[in-house]
């Protein structure tokens, strides 16, 4: 069985006109919500072992705020392709980059994501389903199961919606104050190119 975790990045800014929307940062909103999914990640076993990130700012420092989460040993790859990738994009990348990962994660955008998860999802929660295809908010979580072991084999309709996650059902903070747990624009630091 593989299983696939589709995250949206979390809030950005549009505080800073002159930066180009690569570059544009989490604002303090996504800030706080990455570790609270990093926490729900933890508590409903989700633990990846290979990432596939798009290098845009605001995915690196969704993901900078998940990692201190995550359990065991993950592989991590950037890559530009992300950035503006469409369903068929993000399927073909996630063949190519999957490697021999069993519970893949791929960070990006939408509507490249929410095209993606509901390609893949033919089965699953109803509730759950109309979800994903009403809105794919920033932060969301979808998890997918793939009765197989080859990612070569994952085809549109072939995936189990198991879990969609997202930030404004998520009440639980992280432990200490909110103000303690802000990542302060981590990816400079965190990911060197």
């Amino acid at each position: 069985m593989l299983r696939l975790y589709l995250l949206r990045h979390a809030k950005s800014s549009w505080s800073d006109p002159s930066l180009h929307d690569f570059d544009r940062p989490l604002n303090k909103r996504g800030r706080k919500d990455a570790p609270k999914l990093a926490r729900a990640m933890q508590e409903r076993a989700y633990h990846p072992d290979r990432i596939l990130c798009s290098s845009a700012q605001r995915t690196k420092e969704t993901l900078a705020g998940i990692i201190p989460g995550l359990s065991g040993d993950v592989s991590l790859s950037l890559l530009d392709a992300l950035y503006e990738g469409n369903a068929p994009d993000y399927l073909s990348l996630l063949r190519l980059h999957a490697k021999q990962s069993r519970n893949l994660m791929l960070v990006g955008h939408n509507s490249g994501l929410q095209d993606t998860a509901i390609r893949l999802a033919g089965r699953g929660d109803v509730d759950l389903l109309l979800a994903l295809q009403d809105k794919y908010p920033t932060g969301a979580l979808a998890v997918l199961d793939f009765n197989t072991d080859d990612w070569n084999m994952v085809m549109p309709g072939s995936g189990k919606l198991i879990d969609f996650i997202k930030p404004r059902d998520l009440t639980h903070d992280v432990e200490g104050s909110d103000e303690a747990h802000l990542v302060e624009n981590p990816a400079p630091t965190f990911f060197r190119r």
